[in-house]
């Protein structure tokens, strides 16, 4: 059975015993009262009536039966108790409702009464069990007991007073029983509604696979509620949000799936489902080394296509050359040869000796050869200085890598001259890039969504990736981004790269 079930039979079960103990007490004590009340009674009438003239004068008569038996019914049936005996000292009954004992012994105890006193008793007599109180008649002025008077009343005609006071304690008793059982079936309605009906084995089985899904998930799982606060979460959301009570602003603010978010140091993939139940599930992958891999993969797609250019181009000078070779003009094709010779040294010797970083050097050989396939002059700033790696190699391919893709597209579509130059200085404890373009430049609210990911001044899918790792990089070493656009137009993106101790 379910929880539910089994709460509402306890309870019943509960409230019936409670129900059935209260009102067996009930009983018991309207019991006690009525005999008590009974014993007040006939103590009342038996020493009203011993204190009464015509008692005293009808023992102290010839025939004292009949003297006081008449009198002594129409008492009774005037005090509604069950018989009136007067007796003499030695028990000599003078009254009785049965004539038929008059004149017999007056069975039961007397000798309180006797003495003065009072006798209460419970005794089966002649008419059954009764209640009943034997108290002395006193001789005026004296203290000599001259006779008794015993009043009683029988014991079934208390329970007939009970008997009476049953519908109304019957009907208490129902009530009660009613209004417990129905408050006890409301009670396990809800908490059906809120087990959705389990048994105590279902709901002990279901959360333990819960939990052992929850503590084995390779992915973050967060439950949360309407507010936003943490109703679940599983230990590698913990290790991923480095997690101390509250979620972070980023993970929050997500309302759709698969939503790429920087957390310190990690870019998360986050998605949000909302639940049945008025909550959102937030699933959180870890992309970090992902991303990493696709900024070297998309460093090394440039290089080759770098690599790509510059063989065309070694392709189509060395074919000039042999074809002048061939035409007997070796003096011309000498000085060619040379003139190009002393071009791309000269572009070398200035990227190599601005910067000494061997893969970030390459790639900019390369982004230049690039630029010279679309008609792009890509200069590389005299003032550029960088000894060595102040920060890792991989994160300065993917910041001027990108940086320097973006410009390029941002003046393929302009007449010529295009240019891009680009400057990367390490100073004053800091790495600055920048990427100087004369493109068609941005608006402020396109400079302000420029790093969000996914936002791109060209159609397509897949655009919006660059900037934003950009930005990750950025905010990953607490450095700063930003584009603005010079009096003379195009734009300039500047990030700049704390270098750590």
């Amino acid at each position: 059975m379910s929880i539910a079930r089994q709460l509402f039979l306890l309870q019943v079960l509960v409230v019936t015993l409670l129900v059935a103990v209260g009102t067996t007490g009930a009983v018991l004590l309207a019991r006690r009262d009525a005999r008590n009340a009974a014993i007040e009674e006939v103590t009342a009438v038996a020493e009203t009536i011993a204190l009464s003239p015509a008692v005293v004068d009808g023992l102290r008569s010839d025939d004292p039966s009949a003297a006081l038996q008449p009198w002594a019914e129409a008492t009774r049936r005037a005090t509604g108790t069950d018989f009136i005996v007067v007796m003499a000292p030695d028990r000599t009954r003078y009254t009785h409702p049965t004539r038929d004992l008059i004149g017999l012994p007056f069975a039961g105890s007397v000798d309180e009464a006797l003495h003065g006193g009072v006798v209460v008793e419970e005794y089966r007599g002649s008419l059954g069990d009764s209640v009943r109180t034997v108290v002395g008649v006193v001789e005026p002025g004296t203290r000599t007991v001259i006779g008794m008077v015993s009043v009683g009343i029988t014991t079934a005609a208390i329970n007939r007073t009970l008997l009476a006071q049953l519908p109304a304690v019957s009907a208490a008793t129902g009530i009660a029983l009613l209004l417990a059982a129905g408050g006890s079936w409301l009670l396990s309605r809800r908490l059906r509604r809120q087990t959705h009906g389990l048994g105590p084995a279902e709901m002990t089985r279901m959360y333990e696979y819960y939990d052992a899904v929850l503590h084995s998930v390779r992915e973050g799982l967060v439950v949360v509620d309407r507010n936003g606060h943490v109703e679940l979460i599983n230990d590698e959301a913990r290790r991923l949000l480095s997690f101390d009570g509250d979620l972070p602003d980023e993970i929050g603010a997500v309302t759709t799936e698969d939503e790429p978010v920087l957390v310190d140091d990690r870019v998360l993939v986050v998605s949000r489902r909302p639940t049945r139940y008025d909550g959102s599930v937030l699933t959180l992958r870890d992309h970090t080394e992902l991303r990493a891999l696709t900024g070297e993969l998309d460093s090394v797609r440039g290089l080759t296509e770098a690599l790509r250019a510059q063989a065309h181009e070694a392709a189509n000078r060395l074919h000039t050359v042999l074809t002048m070779v061939e035409l007997g003009r070796a003096d011309e094709a000498i000085e060619l040869a040379t003139a190009e010779l002393a071009l791309a040294q000269q572009l070398t010797d200035q990227v190599v000796g601005a910067v000494g970083e061997p893969a970030l050097a390459a790639l900019l050989l390369g982004k230049s050869a690039q630029a010279g396939e679309r008609g792009v002059e890509l200069t590389v700033d005299p003032a550029s200085s960088l000894a060595g790696a102040p920060v890792a190699a991989r994160d300065l391919l993917t910041v001027v890598g990108n940086l320097v893709d973006n410009a390029l597209e941002a003046v393929a579509a302009r007449d010529l001259p295009r240019r891009v130059r680009v400057l990367i200085r390490h100073a004053e404890g800091e790495v600055r890039v920048e990427v100087r373009d004369n493109g068609p430049g941005l608006s402020p609210d396109q400079a302000a969504a420029a790093f969000r990911r996914g936002w791109s001044t060209k159609p397509g899918e897949g655009r919006g990736v660059g900037l934003s790792l950009v930005r990750q990089v950025a905010e990953r070493y607490g450095g700063s981004y930003a584009i603005t656009s010079p009096p003379e137009g195009g734009a300039v993106l500047t990030v700049r790269l704390p270098v750590p101790p």
